[in-house]
């Protein structure tokens, strides 16, 4: 399986990080050794000093597919969770400015915890879903899918030109605003139309 993660896909995220809003999906790949499941903690990296969350929905894929129209992509997604992708943002910083790809700031082990999945048949609309994200009881993150750039059926059509989708594939959608980073101790939990989908520990 692979996780394909979307990248400024909230206008306001691009914005708090002086990011070009984009005119077409951005995305990159993390590999199956970065999950963390069963709210299992999260070992803050000995090769970063500033690892930064980023709250995202993330789409679960559920059939193969290539060139997926827009209109059929819904058929090949069944589950919706939440999940971090945590960024080593002094990394993917220096990365950035050299002009290299991000993937030693974004694919390294264990750098996408990822939460309880739900039907898709709970929500009534997928392009109106709210979450969040609490770190240390306090509320760091909250979006809603209506504010994506580029909406689910959208980001999987796009991703389906490039590479083939597979059952058991992840799409992490992008995050909104209130990124920053976490230090050893702290207890993230992250939520989904007010239900805890993720609750883990940085050590």
């Amino acid at each position: 399986m692979k996780i394909i993660c979307i990248g400024r896909n909230y206008i306001d995220h691009a914005k708090e990080l002086n990011n070009p809003v984009p005119k077409k999906p951005v995305f990159f790949l993390k590999p199956d050794t970065a999950l963390v499941k069963d709210n299992k903690p999260f070992f803050y990296p000995d090769f970063s000093e500033d690892v930064h969350y980023e709250c995202e929905i993330v789409v679960h894929i559920n059939r193969v597919g290539k060139n997926i129209a827009a209109k059929f992509a819904h058929r090949y997604y069944d589950e919706i969770g939440i999940g971090i992708d945590f960024t080593a943002r002094d990394l993917q910083q220096e990365c950035k400015t050299k002009g290299l790809p991000w993937e030693v700031a974004k694919a390294f082990d264990n750098s996408a915890p990822i939460g309880k999945f739900l039907p898709k048949s709970r929500f009534a609309d997928i392009n109106n879903i709210n979450f969040s994200l609490d770190i240390n009881g306090k509320t760091v993150q909250q979006g809603n899918t209506a504010s994506m750039i580029f909406k689910i059926d959208e980001l999987i059509a796009y991703t389906s030109r490039f590479m083939t989708l597979k059952m058991g594939d992840l799409l992490f959608t992008g995050t909104p605003a209130g990124v920053g980073p976490v230090k050893i101790g702290d207890r993230l939990i992250a939520s989904m139309e007010g239900e805890e989908l993720l609750n883990f520990m940085v050590k």
